[in-house]
């Protein structure tokens, strides 16, 4: 869904860096660029849509503050004719819903990956920050309501909270102190708007209050004014 965006992003912030190479050493493979002393330092982990890959949304780190490590994580599970995605849709279900196996599975992963980067840049949860997009952002809300001990923020993408996690949820006092930021296009036609409105009410009724951002006009994609508006979330609660 985001392979364009590497390119979109070399329109408006006319970078064309070498990428850095794959690394292994984690439960599942990504991409870092991290500050020559990474300890105590923000972590901020992309995590990709459906059929797209760890490259995708790595660009957006040369728009947000150099003092951060990055983290860009490939999906698990192949996607026939090329890329990565976190689970399979469930078709039999009316709206966009993933298969429940498929999402468990991706969550353990996730969370195991989480905490060992969190050891491996010797930093803390309270200074990591998942940054999602479509699928990525689903996954972000996987392991933001269901582990709030491992991560300080999210950031959900053109998302949704799909209903499994829905049908888990009731409020906690370790979910307090999460922040969310929501960003949706109001015109996007793969992951419906609805999908932020319901997502806003859902945290609301778990005593989290997201900041939400629409962006009138903008399909399944992430603008330039987003990045913007994300930047400046970041810095807020990454004081």
């Amino acid at each position: 869904m985001m392979k364009f965006f590497a390119a979109l992003l070399c329109v408006f912030t006319g970078f064309a860096h070498a990428e850095p190479a794959m690394l292994t050493d984690l439960a599942l493979p990504y991409l870092a660029a991290a500050p020559a002393d990474s300890k105590d330092k923000p972590l901020i982990i992309f995590l990709h849509g459906y059929g797209s890959d760890e490259r995708d949304l790595f660009g957006i780190k040369d728009e947000l503050s150099q003092d951060y490590t990055y983290l860009s994580v490939r999906a698990p599970l192949e996607v026939d004719g090329g890329g990565y995605k976190w689970f399979t849709q469930d078709t039999d279900q009316a709206e966009y819903e993933g298969v429940t196996s498929d999402v468990d599975k991706s969550t353990d992963l996730l969370r195991t990956f989480i905490e060992q980067a969190t050891e491996k840049y010797a930093t803390q949860p309270d200074k990591v920050v998942l940054i999602g997009f479509s699928q990525g952002a689903m996954m972000s809300y996987q392991i933001g309501l269901q582990h709030p001990e491992l991560v300080h923020g999210i950031a959900p993408l053109s998302g949704k909270i799909l209903a499994a996690l829905n049908a888990r949820l009731k409020p906690a006092d370790g979910l307090k102190s999460l922040k969310v930021f929501i960003g949706h296009g109001s015109a996007d036609n793969r992951v419906p708007f609805s999908g932020a409105t319901e997502a806003q009410t859902m945290l609301e009724n778990l005593l989290i209050t997201p900041e939400f951002h629409s962006y009138a006009g903008a399909g399944h994609t992430i603008t330039s004014a987003e990045v913007t508006d994300l930047k400046r979330w970041l810095e807020g609660v990454l004081k």
